[in-house]
């Protein structure tokens, strides 16, 4: 089982003919993703790389009966293609898109809000989804770790990929990426929650960062409504107090936001949190041994 993403689901990728939309569309491709088309309006009617370009994603959807759109597309333009998607009701937009304004993320999240929240929007800055074995929407590599039954979620892409790396040996159900800045579309509590009600995974590895209470708040969530065990690991131990760091979403407060107390928020309610990302690793191996 995984969560969202499925060997059944119809990938477009929005901003398929630009250099990172290409690249990764390539990439997805090879890894046995089912991407299906592109849009561009400009090139509409064409093909790319052997994959026919759609002037809109109703259209795209029409044709190929796609069911998730990867939005490669600059900044700019980022909340007028994802709000394209919301329109033509796709079921899942995964926009990797970085430097989006926090007031266009704002505007599109609330749009989808207002639209009956029948697209799923995760990102934007963010690494995708990637559900090993069966399918890859984004920039996760496909290459590094196996199909499990850990279930994975992050703020950061790289110790996304150096977790799924270093717990390869059991895999993973999901491992989805949802960015780091202010405003983003699925939260922490919303892949606890995917994941909690997935038969597919056992175990879930959480990663968070300084900045904000999005941790604070997974933890209260996690103490009602999460029965599998739960690891962590919040990047920003050694970050210097009062700095911006990092994500856009990584700004400390005093003692608000700081690793320290999202570290104990967890902890308080029974989630083991490593002091490093492979000790983080090691927690988890512990668990997955004992089942």
């Amino acid at each position: 089982m995984a969560i969202w993403l499925t060997e059944k689901s119809r990938i477009i990728v929005q901003g398929i003919t630009g250099s990172e939309g290409t690249k990764h569309t390539l990439r997805m491709l090879a890894s046995g993703a089912n991407v299906v088309g592109g849009v561009n309006p400009r090139k509409a009617g064409t093909t790319h790389e052997g994959l026919p370009v759609f002037a809109t994603v109703a259209e795209a959807m029409e044709k190929t009966k796609a069911d998730v759109s990867v939005i490669f597309v600059p900044p700019a333009f980022t909340a007028s293609a994802v709000k394209e998607a919301i329109d033509a009701e796709i079921p899942l937009a995964v926009v990797i898109t970085e430097g989006v304004p926090i007031h266009d993320t704002t505007e599109f999240w609330a749009y989808a809000v207002a639209k009956g929240n029948k697209t799923r929007i995760i990102g934007p800055n963010c690494p995708g989804i990637a559900s090993p074995g069966a399918s890859n929407a984004g920039i996760i590599p496909a290459d590094i770790t196996t199909q499990g039954r850990i279930g994975l979620v992050s703020k950061s892409g790289t110790l996304t990929y150096q977790l799924m790396y270093e717990l390869r040996d059991f895999g993973f159900s999901t491992a989805v990426g949802i960015g780091g800045d202010p405003v983003i579309g699925t939260t922490h509590i919303d892949a606890l929650q995917a994941f909690q009600d997935d038969p597919g995974t056992d175990a879930i590895v959480m990663i968070g960062e300084i900045g904000g209470d999005a941790e604070e708040r997974a933890a209260a969530y996690i103490e009602k409504n999460v029965t599998k065990p739960v690891v962590a690991y919040v990047a920003g131990f050694t970050a210097p107090e009062g700095k911006t760091m990092g994500h856009a979403g990584a700004i400390v407060s005093g003692s608000a936001g700081t690793a320290q107390a999202k570290k104990e928020a967890l902890e308080k309610v029974g989630v083991r949190v490593g002091k490093t990302p492979s000790e983080t690793a090691r927690l988890m191996r512990e668990i997955m041994q004992n089942r």
